[in-house]
């Protein structure tokens, strides 16, 4: 088809896309017999809030500029298959997960550390060089960086809040299906406020 100057549709492609969903999703489209590819990525829209959206975005991006422009990369110094375990990690054990990564930067040697000093110590740092080297304004990517600073310092997320007051309600004597719709319901009600997730109070009440 392309030989023949013809733009291929790729209907096998799309079908899959519809039904597999990739933390990194390539999206091709064909559009007034122009073809499109953009890569979705898939992890920013966590929230709960804006802000916290927004502090995921700056954090995120920050260090995609700076990893990406280390002289050694952490892709070279972190296998692929401890990376994999990181991520089962991360999603298992949360805020408290404790992961292996490579340090210092010119050693082999991985090192078992909590993710919250892992973000404190290194990651934020770099976040913040990578958003200064995009030309973000340093009082924006403080106020954003810091929202990630008070969730390592607090040990709360947006899972960890919604565990902790589900867990609050049966304390309360709720029955599992009424504490967590009480758990939504205010979940709901506090991300209306816009507040980020870590100054949230734990409970159903008020």
């Amino acid at each position: 088809m392309l030989d023949d100057g013809g733009v291929p549709e790729l209907a096998e492609l799309a079908l899959h896309n519809g039904t597999i969903y990739r933390w990194n999703r390539p999206v091709y489209q064909v559009t007034d017999g122009v073809p499109h590819l953009r890569v979705e990525n898939r992890v920013l829209p966590a929230g709960p809030t804006v802000t916290d959206v927004m502090a995921n975005t700056a954090f995120y991006y920050g260090l995609v500029r700076a990893l990406a422009e280390q002289p050694r990369p952490v892709w070279r110094r972190l296998p692929f298959a401890v990376a994999a375990d990181n991520f089962d990690t991360a999603c298992r054990d949360g805020i408290d997960a404790v992961l292996r990564w490579p340090r210092p930067v010119r050693s082999r040697a991985l090192t078992r550390v909590p993710a919250v000093r892992l973000v404190q110590e290194e990651l934020l740092p770099l976040a913040a060089a990578g958003l200064d080297a995009w030309g973000v304004e340093p009082t924006d990517w403080d106020r954003y960086l810091g929202v990630i600073a008070e969730r390592c310092r607090r040990r709360v997320n947006g899972a960890s809040w919604q565990t902790a007051t589900y867990h609050r309600a049966l304390d309360a004597g709720l029955a599992r299906q009424d504490a967590l719709a009480a758990m939504t319901r205010r979940y709901c009600a506090l991300m209306r406020t816009g507040e980020p997730v870590h100054t949230w109070p734990v409970g159903v009440d008020g």
